[in-house]
């Protein structure tokens, strides 16, 4: 067996510059059966916890390290040119010290010296090089590259100092095995001159990439998807092919027989690299209390007085029961400090009117109930504690908060405040190359043509409930992508090597909620980084890695509708005077349950789209309880429950237990499976099961892995049958929970969710114009909402106006239960500052007079023309003028405007004029009155939607019955043929495999929209027409494709203005399709020629055998050129059997038409109907 190590090894961490996973390389270094290997990612210990834990596991001793980027000079220097070429060293934990001291310098690289990359410098290094080996880098080091430039004295020099820094024995010359590199050969020839010459140690490396040879050209493809290049452009940048592969100790061994030291020194490296982590440990923030008592005191004196002042009277013997089981047990588990922490920032968050709720099992706790954690009482909703916390439990308590996400900021700024900013930071997160995504980069890395791969990607589909898509499964489980991969070798070679990238680490980014707070500072546990996005500091181990460490993930999650209820709130108690606790709203409002049983649930959180607001309509709640179930089952699997639990709900009759013992816990849910609890309590009830093995069970049931179910299943059966059911009894019950359980809801998650929608809906219920307001504030970046909130306003009696310059606030303002305003910040080109200025001089002086008022008081230097245009266009100084004539005046206005400011400026009247320029109003010159469509376009362009009207308002009213909405399509069968119309929002165009343009048109009417793809042979036919604002009727087909929104498929297109709208409604009146000029084939025919004989009803034609490309030509001629009021069947041979088959085609039935068609297909085969 060899006794060569790999001590310089790459994983995935390295982010888009190696491709082994950590389980994937330990596997190999296991078939290589080398017994040790380091991992040394580039800068940073991203995978030190997972590869620590899976090498122990494996039995393979870990070795952390990095590869860290040494500044030239100072870390502190950032000069484009010079900075952005470090070099290398890798540096080796040896021990505890050592592991502190990566730590250190990690985070110190990221902190101090980033620059393009995290660099670290000769002052660190003499600061941390404690417990550390250290290698001199190899090709990129500092040695290497003195002595590439022939600077010999120079690198004798600083590999003494490397050695005065690290001490004898522990900085070894690193001899990179390059063999493609002559230049590298004869500089490790020198390497060992030298380290005789010095009597510094040798040591030998491959400076793995990958882990095997044919793994090469996937290494290449994500080195391409960094840099943004093609394979093409990679290797022609790269003049060597570098075999990077983690190669067998046998083939080291015979690179390097003329210096066998430095393959033995490799083994004792590994012999000296002791590092052993105390992971699982929880290290709470220090949580100051009185002196003299324990923190169970402390959580035991809190929890009794508060539940006694919520509940304002003297507890009852359940409750204080409940109260000392749920104590002892935190206690036990050394949780009371966690409790206390969590209870602190919450109940400051709403002392400060910041809203809050907390998701996940610790709303069953009792005690959480009464310090502030949870508002959700579990007495009342029967929420188990033994979900959240028992005695069997390994793990820490996971107490997921959520606050207002316009607040949450200062949440964190009070907990940095209380503990110290050294000691709080966000947790990372991997977004990682997904199934699709790894389609796309390899296909746009290997330069084959965009809608190709965009082909090859759709057909993947997506991931669901959590559980990402895999290329494996995708091609187990669509049929069109598996034949492609099976006949096309460029498909196949795309999928291969996407397979063999997918899963790697993209890029690092902020975790949503994930937060640490040490009782020390951070780097005692975890290393840090810079977040380049936000500038944050944030850990490097992600949530369970800086778990294992030693850190409690505490949950700070920004949730919008809360920002919605919590302005909503505050908005009500400005204009109203009312003060709306929402811990307190009452939960039997019958307002709030109307408007859920009439589907107005537009803007309630968990309560809207189309398929829940189906149910709730059907459901018609009326208790919080059918509103919290309904949160739970409106998912995969629960979902085919909602129809049987709106039946029982209904009719008493039909609740039925399929075992006594089951009513206990279902009863209020008409006796279903509703929640997790559900059949964790059936396990624990009903198959003797504990609550470890039912978490187990919930676990395992969750990670719907196939083998795991079958011994699931068996276990929980045979617990049934051993506590009094019958096999068949057992069988039948193990039925209901299978489908069930994978993505079944926590009821105490449920719960907190279902209370947060009903007071959402309670606020919108009660006080419309007000939520409605702080809903839209809250969507002010997302036009879609918006147009939908505008048009929710419209079906309540609340008007949406244009911005005032007088009346809007910086948001959307209220101003009555019947009128809201735009805010000034949501008009595009006026920018904050300009904003923030016209409030403050509003708020110091007074609204604006007159348009010489506004225009003398404006003073902040980014006020100028684009502003002034932007404020004009949206309607903002309409009560000082007509929109166009103000347009026109824009000079005149900024004039008058400058003039004041240099009077102010100059603190004198003008000598010559005798008066002030401020007393002087603006003059106008004249000008037409804008268009209604040149106002909506202003209006579309700064507001982002039309405000005062819709250009389709007149075409809707002419065309209505006459056309499907484009709201509608959604519920359409795919293949069925439809008419559209609308205004064209958007028009991307593509180009095709053969090289043919088409497009994907946005189309709006007022319900909603819609995409319409239009095929090359259709776009050349309506090229002209399809430009964004025009108004056009499309004729298309329906397609559904798994994982996406329905579309339409264009057959033909028709423009309408308001010059021939009357015809195109004669037209549609008619049962007519006419895609030429409408007017001219809407024309009557010369009275003196005889009149038509027109059949009635459809025109069936029979196909039978293949028919010919000349017959097909022919007769899509006769269909095309007769368009009239008659639909067109085909009846088609398929099977043995005749199948109908409607076209798009409507024609006019004439004797003559009909004997055109009879002559190509035989009259037997030509039927009017």
């Amino acid at each position: 067996m060899s006794r060569f190590v790999h001590l310089h090894t790459h994983s995935h961490y390295s982010l888009l510059e190696a491709l082994p996973k950590v389980k994937e390389l330990l596997k190999h270094v296991g078939a290589l059966e080398q017994k040790a290997v380091a991992l040394t990612d580039n800068g940073t210990l991203y995978g030190a916890i997972e590869f620590y834990q899976k090498a122990i596991d494996a039995g393979i001793k870990p070795i952390i390290g990095v590869d860290f980027y040494v500044a030239q000079d100072s870390r502190h220097l950032k000069r484009a040119r010079i900075d952005t070429r470090p070099n290398r060293l890798v540096c080796l934990a040896q021990n505890q010290i050592g592991y502190k001291n990566l730590i250190q310098l990690s985070s110190l690289g990221f902190l101090e010296g980033f620059y393009y990359k995290p660099r670290i410098d000769k002052e660190l290094i003499q600061k941390f090089s404690n417990g550390l080996i250290a290698l001199s880098g190899g090709h990129m080091g500092e040695i290497d590259e003195l002595l590439k430039l022939e600077k010999v004295v120079e690198a004798k020099e600083a590999i003494r100092w490397y050695v005065s820094m690290f001490g004898e024995g522990n900085y070894f010359l690193e001899l990179v095995d390059r063999p493609e590199i002559a230049e590298q050969e004869a500089t490790n020839t020198r390497l060992i001159e030298l380290g005789k010459e010095l009597g510094v140690p040798l040591v030998a490396t491959k400076n793995t990439f990958y882990l095997k040879p044919q793994d090469t050209e996937a290494w290449k493809i994500l080195n391409c998807i960094k840099g943004g290049k093609t394979l093409e452009q990679f290797e022609r940048m790269n003049q060597y092919e570098y075999d990077a592969s983690m190669v067998s100790g046998e083939y080291m061994e015979g690179r390097f027989r003329d210096c066998p030291e430095a393959i033995e020194n490799t083994h004792l490296i590994a012999d000296r690299c002791e590092v052993t982590l105390e992971l699982g440990k929880w290290n709470f923030p220090k949580f100051e209390i009185e002196e003299g008592k324990t923190f169970r005191q402390v959580l035991t004196d809190q929890a009794f007085s508060k539940l006694k002042e919520r509940r304002k009277r003297e507890l009852d013997e359940v409750e204080i029961k409940r109260l000392n089981y749920e104590l002892e047990i935190i206690d036990q588990k050394g949780f009371c400090p966690y409790l206390l922490i969590v209870s602190d920032f919450l109940t400051w968050s709403n002392e400060h009117g910041i809203v809050t709720t907390t998701r996940g099992s610790a709303a069953g706790s009792l005690v959480s109930y009464s310090i502030g954690i949870s508002s959700i009482d579990p007495l009342l909703y029967q929420l188990p504690f033994e979900r959240f916390l028992n005695p069997e439990r390994p793990s820490a308590p996971d107490i997921d908060a959520d606050f207002a996400d316009n607040r949450r900021d200062e949440v964190l700024d009070y907990v940095r405040g209380k503990y110290g900013h050294e000691k709080v930071a966000q947790i990372c997160t991997f977004g990682t190359m997904l199934a699709r995504g790894s389609v796309r980069d390899v296909g746009r890395a290997l330069g084959f043509p965009y809608g190709m791969i965009d082909e090859v990607a759709k057909l993947v589909p997506m991931g669901s409930q959590g559980f990402p898509m895999t290329l494996e499964r995708a091609l187990k489980e669509a049929p069109d992508l598996r034949k492609k991969y099976d006949t096309d070798a460029n498909i196949r070679r795309v999928i291969d090597l996407a397979q063999r990238i997918e899963g790697c680490a993209r890029h690092v980014s902020i975790h949503a909620a994930g937060t640490v707070i040490s009782p020390t500072d951070l780097t005692d546990f975890t290393p840090l980084q810079i977040d380049t996005k936000e500038g944050k500091i944030i850990t490097q181990y992600e949530m369970h890695a800086v778990e294992s460490a030693g850190l409690v993930k505490m949950d700070f999650l920004g949730i919008r509708n809360l920002s919605i209820l919590g302005d909503a709130v505050a908005l009500v108690r400005a204009v109203k005077g009312i003060e709306v606790v929402t811990q307190d709203i009452p939960v039997g409002d019958k307002k709030t349950f109307e408007l859920l049983a009439t589907g107005h649930t537009m803007g309630v959180f968990q309560l809207n789209g189309d398929g829940m607001t189906k149910y709730l309509m059907d459901l018609r709640p009326e208790r919080v309880e059918d509103i919290m179930a309904m949160v739970a089952l409106y998912r995969p699997g629960p979902i085919e429950v909602i129809p049987e639990y709106i039946r029982r709900k209904h009719d008493a009759s039909l609740v039925k237990f399929m075992d006594t013992r089951m009513e206990e816990f279902l009863q209020k849910s008409y006796g279903l499976l509703v929640y997790q609890d559900d059949v964790m309590l059936t396990a624990i009830h009903l198959a003797g099961y504990s609550w470890l093995e039912a978490d187990k069970l919930r676990k395992a049931m969750g990670k719907k892995i196939p083998e795991e179910m079958a011994l699931q299943k068996v276990k929980l059966v045979d617990g049934f049958v051993e506590h009094g059911m019958t096999k068949a009894q057992a069988t039948e019950l193990w039925k209901l929970i299978e489908p069930f359980a994978a993505y079944g809801f926590n009821k105490a998650h449920a719960a907190s969710y279902g209370m947060v929608a009903y007071q959402t809906a309670y606020m919108k219920a009660n006080f419309p114009a007000e939520y409605m307001t702080a809903l839209m504030t809250a969507e002010s970046g997302d036009l879609e909402k918006i147009a939908e909130a505008v048009k929710e306003c419209g079906r309540m009696g609340i008007a949406v106006l244009s911005p005032d310059i007088n009346e809007s606030r910086k948001d959307f303002t209220f101003m009555s239960d019947t009128q809201i305003r735009f805010g000034l910040l949501v008009i595009k080109n006026l920018g904050e500052e300009v904003v923030e200025s016209i409030i403050t001089e509003r708020k110091s002086h007074g609204p604006f007079k007159h348009l010489a008022d506004f225009a003398g008081r404006i003073s902040h230097r980014a006020f100028n023309k684009k502003s002034l245009e932007a404020l004009i266009k949206v309607g903002a100084l309409d009560r000082f003028g007509e929109r166009k004539q103000l347009f026109e005046n824009i000079d005149r206005i900024l004039l008058h405007n400058k003039a004041i400011q240099r009077e102010k400026a100059s603190n004198q009247q003008s000598l010559f004029a005798g008066v002030s320029v401020m007393s002087h109003g603006i003059v106008l010159r004249d000008s037409p009155p804008a268009t209604t469509r040149e106002l909506l376009a202003w209006e579309k362009e700064l507001l982002g939607l039309y405000v005062s009207a819709h250009p389709y308002d007149p075409f809707a009213v002419a065309f209505k019955g006459h056309l499907l909405d484009c709201a509608c399509v959604v519920d359409q069968k795919d293949g069925v043929f439809a008419r559209v119309g609308g205004i064209i929002t958007s028009v991307k165009e593509i180009i095709t495999k053969k090289g043919d343009p088409m497009v994907f048109v946005g189309l709006e009417d007022l319900t909603g929209s819609t995409e319409v793809i239009v095929f090359p042979r259709t776009y050349i036919e309506a090229k002209t027409m399809l430009s964004p604002d025009r108004i056009v009727l499309v004729s298309a087909k329906v397609s559904a494709r798994d994982g996406e929104e329905k579309k339409l498929l264009a057959n033909s297109f028709i423009e309408v203005d308001e010059t021939n709208i009357e015809d195109v409604v004669r037209m549609l009146k008619d049962g007519q399709w006419v895609t030429g000029d409408v007017r001219q084939e809407m024309t009557p025919k010369d009275e003196e020629s005889p009149p038509a004989i027109l059949h009635r009803g459809s025109l069936s034609i029979a196909l039978k055998g293949k028919p010919t490309q000349e017959m097909v030509a022919s007769l899509r001629e006769i269909l095309t050129s007769t368009p009239g009021p008659k639909p067109v069947c085909l009846m088609v041979e398929s099977g043995g059997q005749m199948r109908r088959i409607q076209t798009d085609y409507s024609v006019a039935a004439t004797d003559s038409v009909v004997s055109a068609i009879a002559a190509l297909v035989g009259r037997q085969n030509v039927s009017v109907e």
